[in-house]
C-alpha cells in the first residue's frame, strides 16, 4: 500500500487525527490525574491525624513518622473549630516553594500546573490545601515532595499513551478497512471501468453498468455511462460519415476534373456567332461553375480535421488591408464601398492564416451578396477590445439572408447564403473560430444588411463557453 495513493494517505490521516485527539484528551487527563493524586494525600493525611488524635497523642515518635510516611507528607495541617493545629510534623528537607489550593481550583489552573510539573525535573517541597473527607474540619494543609508525584504523572501519562496508539491503531485500521470497502473499491472500479472502455471506445459491451451503492458514485457512474454512450454513438457515426466523405471526395476528385473540361469547351462555345449558342452558353458556363466550385467546397471539406491554430501575434490591420485590397480588385465593375475602422496598433493572438480564411470568407459573401442584388453597398470592418476579448464586426448593405440560410446558418451544404452555394465557407470559418476559443456568430440581418461578430478571447477562463 503506498502513501501516495487514496486508501494509504487516508490511513496516515486517520492515525495523525486519532492521535491529535488522544494528545487533547491527555492534557486533561494529566491534570486530573494530579488532582487526584494531591487528594489522595490530603485524605491519607487526615487518616493519619485522626488516627493521632483518638490516640490523645499517646503515639511514640516512630509510629507518628511511620504515619507521615504512609500519607506521603511531612506535615500535616487540620484546622477544626476555628482553631489551626499542627497534627503531624517531621522534619521538612528545604523551604516551601509553591502554594496550591484545591478547593477553588479552575480546570485551567489544574491543567497549567499539571504541565509545569510535568516540565519541572527538580524536586521541590510544595504546600497542598483542600477540604476535609467527611467534613471533618474546616481546612486540611500538608506539605509534600514533588519527585514522587512527577513519577507518578509520568507513569500514568506513558500508560495513556500506549493506549492511546494502540486505541489509534485500531480505529485507523477500521475506518481503513470502511473506507476501502464504501469508496476506494467502488472507485478503483470506476477506474478499471474507464480504462476498459478506453481500450476499445467504439465496443458497447465496455460501457459501464451503475452498480454502487453510494449515491454519489452512482450518480458518478450514471454520467459516465451517458458520456461514454454518446461516444460510442458518436464514433460511430463518425466513422460512417469518414466512409461516406471518402467516397464523396472521390466522386468529387473525378467529377471536377471532368466538369474542367466540360468547362474549356463551355469556354470555347462562348465565341460562337450562333444565336442559340450565345443566348445558352453563359447559363451552361455559370452551371458548370457552380458544379466545379461545390467539387472544390466538397474536397477541401472531407479533407481531414483542420489543423489545430498556431497562436502568434497579429496585427489586425495588415490582415484587413490585404483582405480588402483583394475584394476591390472584383468589383471593379460594381459600385461598392469598404469602410475601415480598426485600430492600426491593435494586436490579437491567433492564427494569421486561419483569421484571414475567414475575414475572406465573410467579407467575400458579403461583396457577392450585394453584387447579387444589382445595387450599390457598403461593407465596413470594425474592431474593437476589452479587457476579456477581441470583437471583429463585418456589415453589409446587402439585402439580408434567406431564410433558409439563416435556419441552417453553420451547417455545411445547408446554410448557403446565395443561390449555388453550399454552405461551406461559414461551416469552415465557425470551426476556424471555435479553434481559436471564440465563436463566430450572427448579429443581424434584414433588408438594411447583414452583421456577422467574431470574438476571440484573451483568455479562456470558462470552458464550457468557449466549448459552444
Amino acid at each position: 500500500m503506498a502513501l501516495n495513493s487514496l486508501s494509504g494517505r487516508f490511513l496516515m490521516l486517520t492515525i495523525a487525527f486519532v492521535m491529535l485527539a488522544e494528545v487533547l484528551i491527555f492534557v486533561p487527563s494529566i491534570a486530573r490525574f494530579r488532582e487526584d493524586f494531591l487528594l489522595s494525600r490530603l485524605e491519607r493525611a487526615q487518616i493519619a491525624s485522626l488516627a493521632l488524635l483518638a490516640a490523645e497523642d499517646m503515639l511514640d515518635e516512630e509510629l507518628e513518622a511511620e504515619l507521615l510516611q504512609n500519607a506521603g507528607v511531612f506535615n500535616v495541617v487540620l484546622r477544626r473549630d476555628q482553631s489551626r493545629q499542627l497534627v503531624l510534623s517531621s522534619p521538612v528537607p528545604g523551604p516551601i516553594q509553591k502554594s496550591f489550593d484545591l478547593r477553588d481550583a479552575t480546570p485551567w489552573q489544574l491543567m497549567r500546573d499539571a504541565a509545569a510539573r510535568l516540565i519541572d525535573t527538580e524536586d521541590r517541597i510544595i504546600r497542598v490545601m483542600g477540604d476535609p473527607v467527611k467534613e471533618a474540619g474546616s481546612l486540611i494543609e500538608v506539605t509534600m515532595a514533588t519527585a514522587p508525584l512527577r513519577m507518578a504523572m509520568i507513569d500514568y501519562g506513558l500508560r495513556i499513551l500506549a493506549l492511546s496508539a494502540v486505541i489509534s491503531v485500531i480505529t485507523a485500521l477500521m475506518l481503513f478497512l470502511a473506507v476501502r470497502r464504501i469508496l476506494v473499491t467502488p472507485i478503483r472500479r470506476v477506474v478499471d471501468a474507464m480504462q476498459s472502455y478506453a481500450f476499445a471506445p467504439e465496443d458497447a459491451r465496455r460501457i459501464i453498468v451503475p452498480s454502487s451503492s453510494v449515491a454519489e458514485l452512482r450518480e458518478a457512474e450514471i454520467a459516465l455511462q451517458t458520456m461514454e454512450t454518446q461516444l460510442t454513438t458518436a464514433l460511430r457515426q463518425k466513422e460512417r460519415l469518414a466512409q461516406l466523405g471518402g467516397a464523396v471526395a472521390k466522386i468529387s476528385h473525378d467529377l471536377r476534373n471532368i466538369l474542367t473540361t466540360a468547362q474549356l469547351f463551355a469556354d470555347r462555345m462562348e465565341g460562337s456567332e450562333d444565336p442559340t449558342v450565345k443566348r445558352a452558353a453563359p447559363k451552361i458556363v455559370g452551371s458548370i461553375s457552380r458544379a466545379v466550385n461545390l467539387c472544390e467546397n466538397t474536397l477541401a471539406f472531407g479533407k481531414a480535421e483542420e489543423p489545430a491554430p498556431m497562436l502568434n501575434r497579429v496585427a489586425l490591420a495588415v490582415i484587413i488591408n490585404e483582405v480588402v485590397d483583394s475584394e476591390r480588385l472584383a468589383t471593379v465593375d460594381h459600385d461598392i464601398s469598404f469602410s475601415e475602422d480598426v485600430p492600426a496598433g491593435m494586436v490579437l493572438r491567433a492564427d494569421s492564416e486561419q483569421l484571414f480564411r475567414v475575414i475572406s470568407n465573410l467579407i467575400r459573401n458579403a461583396r457577392q451578396a450585394i453584387v447579387a442584388s444589382g445595387k450599390t453597398g457598403e461593407i465596413c470592418i470594425h474592431a474593437d477590445e476589452d479587457a476579456q476579448n477581441w470583437t471583429i464586426q463585418i456589415s453589409d448593405t446587402g439585402p439580408g439572408l434567406p431564410p433558409k440560410a439563416r435556419e441552417h446558418l453553420f451547417q455545411p451544404f445547408q446554410g448557403g447564403t446565395r443561390k449555388g452555394g453550399t454552405g461551406l465557407g461559414l461551416a469552415i470559418s465557425a470551426e476556424l473560430i471555435r479553434g481559436h476559443g471564440g465563436r463566430l456568430e450572427l448579429l443581424a440581418t434584414g433588408e438594411e444588411g447583414t452583421v456577422f461578430k467574431i470574438t476571440l478571447p484573451k483568455e479562456v477562463d470558462d470552458f464550457e463557453e468557449a466549448a459552444q
